[in-house]
Order: C-alpha cells, then sequence, then structure tokens
C-alpha cells in the first residue's frame, strides 16, 4: 500500500471525494511532548474511493482535502471525534457537517462510550488488528502494517455509518444525536486563546483577588505553552495555578515558598515572566477578574437526596429506552433539576424532556415512585388516597 505524498495525488484523490454523500475520517497524531498535535497521518474513505494520506510528505499540501472538509454538501463521519475535529479546527477547516458513530452508538443502545473496535466486532463481526495501534507514527517510512492498520479504520467506519444510521431512523432516534453532531463542530470547544484557558479550569475561590491572578497565570502558562509548543502541565501543573492565585506571590522569594511551583522556578527563565503577570493582575483586581457563574445553591438539605433519586430514575429510564444514560443528562442537569423545575438544562427540553426530564419533575412532586423489581427498577404511579368526606 503506498500513501499518498504529492499534492497532485492528493488532489485526484478529492475529486473521487466531490459529490459523494459521505467520508469516513480518521487522523494519526503525536501530542506527548507537544502543544499542538503533530499530524501524522490522514485516513479516508468515501463509498468509492479510499486513500492514506502522508501530511509530513515534503511535496503535499493539504488545502485539497482541507477543502473537503469545509465542503458543506459531504458528510464527515468520524468516531470519537474530538481531538480529530481540534486538529481540523487548527487548520481553519472546521468538518461540517459531521457524524460522530461513538455519539450515534450511544443512541443506538451500545453503551455509554463504547470503544471503535468493539463496535465494528457487534456491528460487523469484524475482528480488529490493534498491534500497530500505538506505534510511532511520525517515523518514516511507516509499514505496510501500520498503514494497512490506519486504512482499516475508516474502511469499516464507511460500512458502520449507513448501518448506523439506518437504525437510529428506524427507532425515530436520528434527532436525538443531532445536538450532540452540532456542539462537536462549536468553535468555542477548541477555543485556546490565552485569555480563556481559566475557563477550563475550576477555580476555588471567588474573591476578586483571586480570580484575577488565577486568570493571569492561566493565560501566562497557555501562552508559554503555545509559544514553546510544549504541554501545559510541563510548564506548570494545574495545582500550583490554584496556590498561585491564593497567595500572589510578587517577588522572587514568595514565589520560592510555594510548594507546588518547583525548585528554583523563580530564577528559571519562566519566573521573571510569571512574576509579572501576577503583579499586574493586582494593579487592578476588581477590572482583571472575569465573571464567573457561581453554582446555585441548594433550596434545602434535601437536595442531595434528590439528585441521588434522579440518578436511579435515569438509570432505569435509559435502560428501558436502550440509550447510554450521558446523552440524555449529566449530574450537572440532575443537580439542576432537583434544584429548580425551570432550570435551563437540555434535560428539561425536547426528546430528553419525553424520555426523562417529565418523569423527573413528577418524582418531585411525588406523582412517580421507584421500586425494586427483582434487580430491576421500576418506575410507578403513586395512587393517592382519596380525601375522605368531611362529616
Amino acid at each position: 500500500m503506498t500513501p499518498i505524498t504529492t499534492t497532485a495525488e492528493l488532489a485526484a484523490f478529492c475529486e473521487k471525494l466531490k459529490g459523494q454523500p459521505f467520508v469516513a475520517v480518521d487522523t494519526e497524531f503525536m501530542r506527548e511532548t507537544t502543544y499542538w498535535p503533530k499530524l501524522c497521518l490522514i485516513q479516508a474513505a468515501a463509498p468509492n474511493a479510499e486513500a492514506v494520506i502522508d501530511p509530513l510528505a515534503e511535496d503535499l499540501d493539504l488545502e485539497p482535502f482541507l477543502a473537503v472538509m469545509r465542503d458543506t454538501s459531504i458528510l464527515k463521519v468520524f468516531h470519537a471525534a474530538r481531538q480529530d475535529v481540534e486538529i481540523f479546527n487548527n487548520l481553519q477547516s472546521m468538518p461540517v457537517p459531521l457524524f460522530d458513530t461513538q455519539v450515534a452508538s450511544m443512541a443506538a443502545g451500545f453503551g455509554e462510550q463504547i470503544a471503535y473496535d468493539a463496535l465494528v466486532r457487534q456491528m460487523l463481526k469484524v475482528e480488529i488488528d490493534k498491534s500497530s495501534r500505538f506505534t510511532d507514527w511520525a517515523r518514516r517510512p511507516l509499514s505496510e502494517a501500520q498503514l494497512s492498520y490506519a486504512l482499516a479504520d475508516v474502511t469499516h467506519l464507511a460500512k458502520l455509518y449507513p448501518m448506523l444510521r439506518a437504525r437510529l431512523e428506524k427507532e425515530g432516534r436520528l434527532v436525538w444525536v443531532t445536538d450532540e453532531m452540532t456542539s462537536l463542530t462549536d468553535p468555542a470547544n477548541y477555543d485556546v486563546s490565552p485569555e480563556n484557558a481559566w475557563k477550563r479550569l475550576k477555580p476555588r475561590r471567588h474573591t476578586p483577588k483571586y480570580l484575577a491572578v488565577y486568570k493571569a497565570v492561566a493565560a501566562w502558562r497557555e501562552r508559554t505553552a503555545q509559544m514553546r509548543d510544549q504541554p501545559r502541565g510541563r510548564i506548570l501543573k494545574d495545582e500550583a495555578l490554584d496556590e498561585l492565585a491564593t497567595q500572589a506571590p510578587t517577588d522572587t522569594s514568595g514565589l520560592e515558598r510555594l510548594r507546588s511551583v518547583p525548585k528554583g522556578y523563580a530564577g528559571s527563565k519562566f519566573g521573571p515572566d510569571l512574576l509579572e503577570a501576577v503583579r499586574q493582575a493586582l494593579k487592578d483586581p476588581e477590572a482583571h477578574a472575569p465573571a464567573v457563574d457561581r453554582a446555585k445553591p441548594a433550596h434545602s438539605p434535601a437536595a442531595g437526596a434528590v439528585v441521588e433519586l434522579l440518578k436511579v430514575l435515569l438509570k432505569a429510564r435509559a435502560e428501558d429506552a436502550g440509550v447510554a444514560s450521558k446523552l440524555i443528562a449529566t449530574v450537572s442537569d440532575l443537580e439542576m433539576i432537583a434544584n429548580d423545575d425551570e432550570a435551563a438544562t437540555p434535560a428539561l427540553q425536547g426528546w430528553r424532556r419525553e424520555a426523562f426530564g417529565e418523569d423527573a419533575l413528577r418524582i418531585k412532586r411525588g406523582e412517580l415512585a421507584l421500586v425494586l423489581d427483582g434487580t430491576r427498577v421500576r418506575v410507578v404511579e403513586v395512587r393517592r388516597a382519596p380525601k375522605s368526606a368531611s362529616a
């Protein structure tokens, strides 16, 4: 098998993709020692065309394939798409529209987060040879075994997609996954701007001083990691950001006293810039502190118990529907419902409300009950005794 290594070859292949209803796509990349994922291989398969593309080849410009990713007339099929989508988004080529077979499999009754090889085994009755899975995809030349393994990923995917889609359509569940697919291609999910880096983290306090420093050092770490192309954790661990925001050191000695900051960090090339970021934030904490949505407090001590009850209801309803529970609601959704009957959560909207949300509200009102029937939880109506007539 010979991978595509020239722009001319790639353009010819992409011509075959034009007019196709869909193209199955997968990537192989390395990012253990870098901030930016290093794209090492692209695999693509449509109903009548398939290829392995070598993005590391010197004579290859990816633009013909990136144009396919941006072509809204061709559906792009992935399995567990998030990291692949991140790569194409970094290349300014968000793959829309998109179909993620892992998300679709949750609605089709294959469990919470089925692995690709397990899905292939169950639907296609094929056993995938995983011996090349963790090889070095950046080393050239690639072996025949690596190329065969890589191409099989998308040829199987191209067979899976029509079967999985037909199954969802037959069961009336295709719309169930539409919102999830749209979310996967929302550029906000892949925002790497340093000023927004703090949003991916969990600040533990909410004072202006703490938040101002927290945002500043998170932005400094993100910017530094990007410029040096190193993982964030190699620049500074997450726990160090919290201690920096709590202690707010402004000089070398203060930075050296922090337990979560490596010894000698203050005197390293990072120290001066990090301290300057802290000092700038402290000049006007009110202005630099980001607005944080505080979690809504529980209305009563019983709220925790309500969440636990809703978890059992969710599991029961998910089993009844043959769908992964995480596709219906998250723990955060349950907490919101426990505290507010009109919470702005997807679990109280559309098909999710029909499958679970309405019953969740009825449980809270005491109109439904959960009973154990052998090893299965059943949801039953609560029969209220009629009020006795007054004498």
